[in-house]
Order: C-alpha cells, then sequence, then structure tokens
C-alpha cells in the first residue's frame, strides 16, 4: 500500500510503498479515507537524532477517519463497515487520567512507549493504518470525512483549551485569538458559539486575518509590537480575559502576556518554543498560565456534536495521497487556508 512517511533526520516526507499491516488482538485495520497535515508533524520532522524516540521511517497523521475494514481477535464494539474516527492521544487507558477519557494526560504512556499514531506510532496519512484499541475510535455518523478528520486535533485541541476559560468569559469580556491558522480559525468560532465575548484576532497574514473575519472574529489586527496596544485601546484598558496562543513563539507568547487582563488567562497552545515567566510582577495580577495538550475522549464527542449542530466547521485543501509532499511544503510556507485534508483512497 501506499504511505506517506518520514524516512529520515532532515529529510521531507514522501510517499513510498510498504506492506499492508494486519490487525492483531484487539486491534482494527482502517481503510483510511481522509487524514490530517499538521504543523505538530514538523516538530516531529525537526528534532535531531538523540531527540527522537521512536525509528524511522515514521507514517505520518495524527488526524484520521476511516472505514473499519478488518477486526483483530477479540474486536466486537464496531463492525466491518463502520465509518469512525481516530482518538489520537492514546494512553494506557487503566491510569487515573485514563480512567475518565483523558488519555491525552495519561500518566503511563512515556513510560510504556506508547505514542500517537503519526507521532510514534504508524498514522494515518496511508491507505490503511491500525488502531490499537476500539476505545480510540468515534462515530462519525452523518459528517463528512474531509470535515470531521481536523476536528480530531484542529477542533477538540482548541476546544479544551477553551472550555477553561469560559467562566472567565462573560458578558463584556474579550478574548484574543493568535494564529488564525488551522486551529485558531476553529477557536474563534467556537468562541462565538460557547461565549458572548468579543473576539479579537491576531496574525501577520492578510489571508489568515480576511478568514478570521470570514469565521466570526469582531476584530482581526496584525500580530506585530502594536497589537497589544490596540488591544488595551479596544478594551478601554481592561485588556483580554482569556489570550490563546496557537503559535507558540516567543514572540506571540511576549504578545499574549501583554495582552492579558488582571485575573485572566494565558493559554499557549501552539509548540513555537516560546516560554511566559510566572512569578510576581511578570504578568497582571492572579493571571493563569497553561499549555494543554490535545482533549480527551468525551470532548472529542462533544466536538462532533457542535460540527453536527452547525456551531463549527472546517475550512480544507484536499489532496490525493501522491500530492502529500506538496501539502507539507504548503504548510510549511504558511500557505494553506484552514487545514490540508489527504484523500488516500483517490
Amino acid at each position: 500500500m501506499k504511505a506517506v512517511q518520514y524516512t529520515k533526520i532532515g529529510a521531507m516526507p514522501e510517499v513510498v510503498q510498504i506492506p499492508r499491516p494486519a490487525p492483531g488482538p484487539g486491534q482494527i485495520l482502517l481503510r483510511v479515507d481522509a487524514a490530517g497535515v499538521c504543523h505538530s508533524d514538523f516538530v516531529v520532522m525537526g528534532m535531531p537524532a538523540d531527540q527522537l524516540t521512536f525509528p524511522l521511517p515514521l507514517t505520518l497523521g495524527h488526524e484520521g477517519v476511516g472505514t473499519v475494514a478488518e477486526l483483530g481477535a477479540g474486536v466486537d464494539s464496531v463492525a466491518v463497515g463502520d465509518t469512525v474516527a481516530v482518538y489520537g492521544p492514546w494512553g494506557c487507558g487503566v491510569c487515573a487520567k485514563c480512567a475518565v477519557g483523558k488519555e491525552n494526560y495519561c500518566l503511563r504512556a512515556q513510560e510504556l512507549g506508547i505514542f500517537p499514531p503519526g507521532l510514534g506510532a504508524p498514522g494515518a496519512i496511508a491507505e490503511y493504518m491500525i488502531v490499537d484499541d476500539a476505545r480510540h475510535l468515534v462515530p462519525v455518523d452523518d459528517l463528512d470525512p474531509v470535515q470531521a478528520v481536523p476536528l480530531t486535533d484542529a477542533g477538540l485541541t482548541p476546544y479544551h483549551a477553551i472550555k477553561q476559560s469560559l467562566p472567565k468569559l462573560v458578558p463584556g469580556s474579550t478574548a484574543v485569538v493568535i494564529g488564525a491558522g488551522g486551529l485558531g480559525h476553529v477557536a474563534i468560532q467556537l468562541l462565538r458559539h460557547l461565549s458572548p465575548a468579543r473576539v479579537v484576532a491576531l496574525d501577520v497574514s492578510a489571508e489568515k486575518l480576511a478568514l478570521a473575519k470570514e469565521v466570526g472574529a469582531h476584530e482581526a489586527l496584525e500580530s506585530n509590537d502594536k497589537a497589544a496596544a490596540a488591544v488595551r485601546e479596544l478594551t478601554a484598558g481592561r485588556m483580554a480575559e482569556a489570550v490563546f496562543d496557537f503559535v507558540g513563539a516567543p514572540p506571540t507568547v511576549a504578545i499574549a502576556s501583554a495582552c492579558v487582563a488582571v485575573e485572566g488567562d494565558v493559554t499557549i497552545v501552539g509548540i513555537g518554543g516560546g516560554t511566559l515567566p510566572v512569578g510576581f510582577g511578570a504578568t497582571p495580577y492572579e493571571v493563569s498560565v497553561t499549555a494543554p495538550y490535545w482533549g480527551s475522549r468525551a470532548e472529542l464527542i462533544e466536538v462532533f456534536d457542535l460540527a453536527r449542530g452547525g456551531a463549527i466547521s472546517v475550512h480544507t485543501e484536499t489532496y490525493a495521497l501522491d500530492e502529500a509532499p506538496r501539502a507539507y511544503e504548503r504548510l510549511h510556507d504558511g500557505k494553506v487556508s484552514g487545514r490540508a485534508v489527504i484523500l488516500p483512497q483517490q
């Protein structure tokens, strides 16, 4: 079968031929109908050899939707022909976090060598993939696979982040979204649907600022050294009760800190290497700074329900599997509008 793999340190992804896998006991073989391309893949591909904790080559793709093609021994909770989405942050399934569906915060994954698909385990940008356990599958039902697949990360991750700040996003409040790309443009929609807050989007790209306005941002401003002053003016000096940084680079983290209000939240979602000093006087009084990771399985089900109700949708660009390297090039160059989705069966 065809797969898109990261084959050697420093190389770009390439399309290769590999054997079609067979499911072992408790596993499920999916025929992949749609797979997402994400900036997180570049973090993996940017690691030096001494930091990689899994072998290469690696089939990429941690967002996947597919049709159950074959069942391993003992699997009876899904059936051949079911259309399902893959819940990506796999855990041990038995620790205190996994027991309540928070496998994104599994306490033993590192110890046991458990990796998400596409981020250590073979991923979804292939004609077929193995899912380790049926608990990591969520029914898609009437959702379009192209729309559903980005929701497993680009929907779930901002939803999890935003939920924590909803008590502060009361009438008259302001939320700032830094980065209006794949995750950020979904975050804007979530904020508009879940809260009465005024939503201010920041980005360096005129195209992404236009997308931010299209999906509901009240204001769309250039992300630069004048952004915090603009937020101050918009809020009559109050600043933002919640700031969500979907870039996470040092300059954007600094902007986030400069935009947050007293008792506000700074949530660093992006993995651009930025850090924010925390201590008395480093931020306004009683600011909470968090760096969440993905979301729970229950939250993914909630995200799907929001999509079914029309509250959120993802702007997508679609590519055949052979075109996946070009999708990665466009993503790397900041040219993807929304989310790139690979269709392995085309």
